[in-house]
């Protein structure tokens, strides 16, 4: 019997998603279950990742899509698109814990840089990640973005973006072109 997974599909995501993609995105970042994977920020924050109205939000802004990874019937990863200009916005990325490590972000991030630079012409991705996340930004240069050393400050005092843990978070801008 044959118990390979069968291969992910890439669709938008719908207002019908909101409670599973929540859930997806806590998963991959914050509290127990984010420890499974590779890309949690439990360390260096608590509370929520994201909320029901702001994956919404995404979802039905114009010029702003979730493109969803489904797998055998469930939703096991995605990420924000929004186009901004010459360039495109790439957020709200989370795979499955269990699933990290099999190229399904690699896959799903190609995708996204595929799908910008078709539908909206852009020549860039920019994204934004903490500054103190060495592995994760390293896992984003070894698919050809780079730091640019422009940061911003983290929200401290607004807790739809987590509690943080440390006083020292950032975020750097990360481009890559898209040729």
């Amino acid at each position: 019997m044959d118990t390979a997974p069968s291969r992910p599909s890439f669709r938008d995501a719908t207002d019908a998603d909101v409670d599973d993609l929540v859930a997806l995105i806590h998963s991959a970042y914050r509290g127990e279950p984010s420890r499974a994977g590779w890309t949690t920020e439990a360390d260096l924050l608590e509370g929520r990742r994201t909320d029901p109205e702001g994956v919404l939000e995404v979802i039905t802004s114009s010029g702003s899509r979730l493109l969803t990874v489904e797998r055998d019937g469930r939703v096991v990863a995605c990420c924000q698109l929004e186009h901004r200009g010459e360039h495109a916005y790439f957020g709200m990325f989370a795979v499955s814990p269990r699933l990290q490590g099999e190229g399904l972000g690699k896959t799903l991030l190609a995708e996204a840089e595929r799908q910008a630079r078709a539908d909206w012409g852009v020549t860039e991705m920019h994204m934004t990640v903490i500054s103190v996340r060495e592995d994760l930004i390293a896992w984003y240069e070894r698919r050809g973005y780079r730091r640019t050393g422009r940061m911003t400050p983290f929200p401290y005092g607004d807790e739809r973006f987590g509690i943080p843990q440390r006083d020292d978070l950032r975020f750097e801008l990360l481009v890559k072109p898209l040729g």
